[in-house]
């Protein structure tokens, strides 16, 4: 018998296999701080947009 604690993400994986979209909103209002999501976010804001780097790929 297997005694070790699922990871968190098998935790995450099995709560959307049992649930669906039901867990995705869960997640998505859980009010826990997120500061490196927030960070990129800004970031990525920040840096405004651009071409993406392999459209070559798409010519």
């Amino acid at each position: 018998m297997d005694t070790t604690p699922p990871s968190p993400a098998a935790e995450v994986v099995s709560l959307l296999e049992e649930d669906g979209d039901a867990a995705w909103e869960r997640i998505i209002a859980d009010p826990r701080p997120r500061p490196r999501l927030e960070a990129f976010l800004k970031s990525a804001v920040a840096e405004g947009s651009s071409k993406p780097q392999n459209d070559h790929l798409f010519t």
